[in-house]
C-alpha cells in the first residue's frame, strides 16, 4: 500500500515537472488503484520472478496501460523508494501504537479513578511495604504509558523525513520536486543528503527501542495481573474471556492472556537487537543486508498492536477485590511505619520508635492479631520498657495507624493520599484531551 501511495505522488511530481502529461499520469494514477485493489484481493499475484514489491507493482501496472508504465520510474531508484515506503509504514505505524497507547490509558484512568479511595499494600521486593491506594498503584502505569507516547511523538518528526529524489545514493540529474512530495504524502521535512536518505535506518532502530520499553511496561503489568489473579493474593480477578482452563485440573483459571503479552517480550527485544546487529558495520550507501529490516519492524508493530489492543480489553473487564487487598494490609503490618512516626512526633527519637514498632509487630505476630487490635496499655508497656524518656499513650495512637489516616498523611505532590490521586487523574485526563 505504501509502495503505491507513494508512487502515485512521484507520478504527480513528474507531471509537475513535465516528464509525464497529465493524461499520462492520470493513467498511470488510475493504474496503480487498480493494481493495489488486483493485488488485496488476489495476493497470489505477487511473482518471485519479478524479484520485489516495486517491480511486482511495476509488472502488473504494465499488463494494465502498456509501456507509459515503464516512464513512472524516471527521477528514482529502488534505493530512494524503499526508504520511502518503509518510512510511510513507520509513520503510520507510529500513529497506530501511539493511539492504542491511549486507549490504554484510559482504562487505566477509568479503574485508578474508580478506586481512588480503595487501599492495598504498596510492595517493595515484593514484600508488604506501605499502605497505598489501588487508584495511585494503576496511574503509576498511566505515567510509563505517558512517557512511551512521549517518545513516539518525539521521534515521529525523524521518522517523517521525506527520502524519495535523492536515487541512488547522489542525488538525481532531474529537477526533481522533493518539496511537492513531501507536501502531497504528508511528511514534516526532507532527508536534507542524498546518500543518508537511502543509508539512514536509525528510524527503524528508534521505532524498535520505543517498541521495547513499550513492551517492558506491558510486561511488568502483565506480571502483577498474573500474581495478583493467583490464589496467594487474590486481588483481581481477570474475565474468563481472557483465561483457560488445564487439560487435566478442572479446578484452574490460567491467566493465559497475560501471560502470553509478557511472552511475547523476548521476542519484540529481539527485534530490536536483529535490525542493531544487522546495520552494524555497513558500509555506505544502500546494501543488500538492509533487505532484514522489514521483518523485525513490522513484527514488533504488529505484535505490539495486538498486545495493547488485548491488554484494554482484559483491563477494562477486569474487577478488583478491594477486601482482600485490605485485609493484606492488617495481616501485613503495613502501619508499623506510621506507628514509628507517631512515636517521634511525641518526641521519642526515631531509633526507639522504630525499636518499640518492632517489638509491638513481633507481639501481634506471636498472637495473630493485628496492630490495632493491641490495648493501648500494652503498647505503654512496651514503650517504657525501651525508653527512658516518660511519654504517655493515648488512644490517639489508633488513629494514627488506620491505613487510611496513614495514606492520606502522605502530604507531598504526587503521593498517594486520595486527594493527590485525584488530582493526578484530572491532570492526566486533561493532558489526553
Amino acid at each position: 500500500k505504501e509502495d503505491i501511495e507513494g508512487s502515485i505522488a512521484h507520478s504527480k511530481m513528474l507531471a509537475k515537472i513535465g516528464v509525464l502529461t497529465e493524461t499520462e499520469q492520470v493513467t498511470i494514477e488510475k493504474g496503480l488503484k487498480t493494481v493495489e485493489n488486483l493485488f488485496l484481493e488476489n495476493p497470489e499475484l505477487f511473482s518471485e520472478e519479478q524479484e520485489d514489491i516495486h517491480m511486482n507493482v511495476e509488472y502488473q501496472l504494465t499488463q494494465l496501460i502498456g509501456d507509459t508504465a515503464k516512464k513512472l520510474h524516471t527521477a528514482r531508484s529502488r534505493n530512494d523508494q524503499v526508504a520511502l515506503d518503509f518510512r510511510l509504514y513507520t509513520m503510520k505505524q507510529n500513529k497506530v501504537l501511539r493511539e492504542l497507547l491511549k486507549d490504554l490509558q484510559g482504562v487505566l484512568l477509568e479503574k485508578a479513578e474508580v478506586h481512588a479511595g480503595d487501599l492495598m499494600p504498596g510492595y517493595t521486593h515484593l514484600q508488604r511495604a506501605q499502605p497505598i491506594t489501588l487508584g495511585f498503584h494503576l496511574l503509576t502505569y498511566v505515567q510509563m504509558f505517558s512517557r512511551d507516547l512521549e517518545r513516539l511523538e518525539e521521534q515521529y518528526h525523524r521518522i517523517s523525513q521525506m527520502p524519495l529524489g535523492s536515487g541512488a545514493l547522489a542525488g538525481l540529474p532531474y529537477a526533481s520536486d522533493r518539496e511537492f512530495v513531501k507536501e502531497t504524502l504528508g511528511f514534516e521535512s526532507l532527508v536534507p543528503h542524498a546518500m543518508d536518505a537511502v543509508s539512514d535506518r536509525d528510524f527503524a532502530i528508534e521505532f524498535l527501542s520505543s517498541g521495547a520499553l513499550i513492551q517492558m511496561h506491558l510486561s511488568r503489568l502483565a506480571e502483577e495481573l498474573i500474581l495478583w489473579s493467583s490464589s496467594e493474593f487474590g486481588f483481581i480477578r481477570l474475565a474468563d474471556a481472557y483465561c483457560t482452563g488445564s487439560s487435566i485440573m478442572p479446578q484452574k483459571r490460567n491467566p493465559d492472556m497475560a501471560e502470553l503479552i509478557r511472552g511475547k517480550t523476548g521476542r519484540i527485544y529481539g527485534n530490536l537487537m536483529n535490525l542493531l546487529t544487522t546495520l552494524k558495520a555497513l558500509p555506505l550507501a544502500y546494501n543488500k543486508d538492509m533487505q532484514e529490516d522489514k521483518i523485525p519492524v513490522i513484527d514488533t508493530a504488529d505484535q505490539l498492536a495486538m498486545a495493547l489492543e488485548i491488554m484494554v480489553r482484559m483491563l477494562a473487564t477486569a474487577t478488583f477485590n478491594t477486601e482482600k487487598m485490605y485485609k493484606a494490609i492488617e495481616e501485613g503490618f503495613l502501619n508499623a511505619t506510621d506507628l514509628a512516626d507517631y512515636l517521634v512526633g511525641l518526641g521519642l527519637p526515631f531509633r526507639t520508635a522504630h525499636e518499640v514498632a518492632g517489638k509491638s509487630v513481633k507481639l501481634a505476630e506471636g498472637e495473630g492479631v493485628t496492630l490495632g487490635d493491641i490495648g493501648i496499655d500494652t503498647y505503654q508497656q512496651i514503650l517504657d520498657e525501651c525508653s527512658e524518656t516518660k511519654i504517655l499513650l493515648t488512644d490517639a495512637l489508633y488513629h494514627s495507624i488506620d491505613p487510611m489516616a496513614s495514606v492520606n498523611r502522605k502530604l507531598s505532590p504526587g503521593s498517594t493520599a486520595v486527594s493527590e490521586v485525584l488530582k493526578m487523574i484530572q491532570s492526566l485526563k486533561k493532558n489526553k484531551e
